[in-house]
């Protein structure tokens, strides 16, 4: 294990196998940190786990996030509370600010991801890649079921099951039709 210059560890922590903290880290309580490399100014927010990953500089992770293997986080990004990540790479300046899963995914710089965006990258048999190209933005509550490119500059609206490629700075969006009952009754349980 290596630490370095300036950082602040907070109580309950668990530090297992190989790892490296860069100058200025700050690691709030009970955080799990495991066989990872974390960049400098980079905060690692309360509850947080994260295992067989490398964080880059500037980064805020939490609280209540999970990385898993071979999650790879660069500059100035930032994971919020309740996103797992398993088996990425997210480019500088983009972010997951809330309750998504990320896995089987190489994401680009200045990328948004919504809250609530899930990458389907499991089939039933094998695993697909998801990959999101550079100045994207993916909003609220999609599914992105992989093999799936959104191309750079692209926008996906909030609420889209997304199953095909995005072109080049783009807007794909695919919901229900919204549908009232007017006078609709709950039908009695008795």
């Amino acid at each position: 294990m290596s630490f370095g210059k300036g950082v602040k560890i907070d109580i309950g922590c668990l530090f297992i196998g190989e790892v490296s903290i860069g100058n200025e880290v700050i690691i709030e309580p009970y955080c799990v940190i495991k066989n990872t490399s974390i960049g400098n100014h980079t905060i690692v927010k309360a509850f947080t786990h994260i295992e067989n990953s490398v964080v880059g500089s500037n980064s805020i992770i939490g609280p209540y996030a999970r990385l898993r293997a071979n999650t790879e986080i660069e500059n100035n990004c930032k994971i919020g509370n309740f996103v797992e990540t398993k088996n990425i790479e997210l480019g500088a300046n983009s972010k997951a600010n809330h309750l998504s899963y990320l896995g089987d995914a190489q994401i680009g710089k200045n990328v948004n991801i919504g809250a609530g965006t899930i990458t389907c990258n499991y089939d039933g048999n094998k695993k697909h890649k998801t990959t999101i190209e550079d100045d994207s933005f993916i909003g609220s509550n999609s599914e992105l079921i992989a093999p799936v490119t959104i191309k750079k500059g692209a926008t996906v609206g909030a609420g889209t099951t997304l199953c095909e490629d995005v072109p080049e700075k783009s807007l794909s969006t695919s919901r229900a039709k919204q549908v009232n009952i007017i006078g609709w009754k709950k039908s009695n349980k008795s």
